[in-house]
């Protein structure tokens, strides 16, 4: 089995679906970005509220996933 680099994706395609959970997990916690695309004007805080939230919504997704696949 080939290993997998930390970081790559599994799922080809996925890219534009993580990059519209990141926009709109930024904006519900406030945290906009420079319409330029630059972010290293962005706190490392503030990143971390992003990435921490994504990885929180993604873990439901995949628990509700499974227990659909279970109670089923």
């Amino acid at each position: 089995m080939a290993s997998n680099r930390s970081g790559s994706l599994v799922v080809p395609g996925a890219s534009a679906a993580l990059d519209q959970m990141k926009y709109e997990v930024a904006r519900s916690l406030g945290i906009s970005f420079a319409q330029d695309g630059y972010y290293g004007d962005m706190l490392t805080r503030d990143a971390g509220y992003i990435g921490g939230n994504i990885t929180r919504r993604l873990v439901e997704l995949a628990e509700s996933q499974l227990a659909g696949r279970i109670s089923r």
